[in-house]
């Protein structure tokens, strides 16, 4: 079987969304799946990790990215007003307009890109992922053009993002366009996969042709190899990724403010909006709080195992939230240190943080809880009580990422 992968966020491309693609293509070769990736050259992302390695078995084909750069547009207009915030917001105005996305531009390279290469390689399936959801009118076209079986891979909504202000009438248009494209996907890709429960259920209602399933993202354990836990004289919190939309540091920081411990240091990695970090200064935390900007994953990973806890933030974002299982989750519990998870109670994070012993979960708005946890957690930790629970092997196997790459491999084989 011969796989095109297709996917803008890919090796030199750093963060979160570069992790599920690349683990397929690193994991399916092995699985008996010829695997060939299509990314841009360059997709002016806004983080790069040159140290990320790229499959060593898998053919990756590039087309020139065509579309604006990755840009902070909010924190860039932060605390700007009149002439200034004016000149600000024109400059943006083009990349609002791109209709279903920003990105959908790179499709102009990359749709006779991807059906040259599905041509010439005898294609058999065409996996798209998304975000952006424009990633998918790739995939149709390479379908309509050569009969190969079309995958739609949804690692996020496409219609209902958690972090999307859907209250602005601009996010409204963009919400009717990603509409449009959820049509598309649900009409003519053969198969769906969906990286949470919440998102599968989105599709099935949508009334597809095709089947969906859930192949939830997964716990790298390897990563972590070589990285060990030693225990510090301070009580370090880490938490990794970046701040947008409706995610929230604010009542978590407040709660650390209340909580009086002193010997903690928090560590926020990765981009920290300039509001957060006035709120921060203004509750006198300048001292407890690191904020380290975006590293490559090794140095994230380093981080994460060298702390004594690790935060994990969700928004209720109107009960959006509540579908959220992000790879951030699954990346924690490979870690392997006590996480308190700041998300919906009765959400899939806290399902799974739960059922694996690995979190202390309280209500994204509850101060008084999350502060109470923080005093507690660190009660265990300065009287050495403090430990994640290792996993049973059960859980370690099942939550693997190559089980679930296992699962995709299945799924593939099936359309054939």
């Amino acid at each position: 079987m011969k796989l095109l992968l297709v996917t803008l966020y890919f090796p030199p491309a750093g963060g979160g969304g570069v992790q599920r693609p690349l683990k397929f293509a690193s994991h399916l070769p092995a699985l008996g799946i010829e695997t060939h990736v299509l990314a841009p050259d360059d997709p002016k992302w806004l983080y790069e990790d040159a140290d990320l390695p790229l499959p060593t078995q898998a053919w990756v084909h590039r087309a020139r990215y065509v579309g604006p750069r990755g840009r902070r547009i909010a924190d860039e207009q932060y605390g700007r007003s009149g002439v200034d915030l004016a000149v600000r917001r024109a400059s943006s105005i083009g990349r609002r307009l791109l209709i279903p996305d920003e990105n959908v531009t790179w499709n102009a390279t990359a749709i006779p890109k991807a059906i040259s290469i599905a041509r010439a390689e005898g294609i058999d399936v065409v996996l798209t992922t998304s975000p952006p959801g424009s990633v998918h009118l790739i995939g149709a076209a390479v379908k309509a053009a050569t009969g190969a079986k079309w995958v739609a891979d949804l690692r996020d909504s496409l219609v209902a993002h958690p972090h999307r202000r859907a209250e602005r009438a601009a996010v409204r248009m963009k919400e009717r366009a990603a509409h449009g494209v959820a049509t598309l996907v649900t009409r003519r890709a053969d198969a769906i996969v969906a990286a949470a429960d919440a998102i599968a259920d989105e599709a099935r209602g949508l009334h597809p042709r095709g089947s969906v399933t859930t192949i939830a993202n997964g716990c790298d354990f390897d990563d972590f190899a070589g990285l060990e836990y030693e225990r510090s004289n301070r009580f370090r919190i880490v938490h990794t990724g970046s701040f947008f939309g409706k995610r929230d540091p604010r009542p978590f920081l407040q709660a650390l403010a209340d909580s009086g411990l002193e010997d903690v240091t928090v560590r926020f990695v990765g981009d920290f909006r300039p509001g957060d970090r006035e709120f921060m200064t203004g509750l006198g935390l300048s001292d407890r709080v690191e904020l380290i900007d975006y590293v490559p994953r090794r140095r994230s990973l380093e981080l994460q195992r060298a702390s004594e806890v690790l935060l994990l933030l969700i928004p209720e974002a109107g009960g959006r939230g509540r579908g959220v299982l992000s790879g951030k989750v699954f990346e924690y519990i490979a870690a392997e240190r006590p996480i308190l998870a700041v998300v919906p109670p009765d959400g899939a994070a806290a399902r799974l943080l739960h059922d694996t012993g690995t979190g202390v979960v309280v209500a994204p708005d509850d101060v008084a809880g999350i502060r109470d946890a923080l005093v507690d957690l660190h009660a265990q930790w300065r009287d050495g009580r403090l430990d994640a629970p290792p996993l049973s092997e059960e859980w370690r196997d099942r939550l693997s990422r190559a089980s679930r790459v296992e699962e995709l491999a299945d799924l593939l084989r099936s359309l054939a």
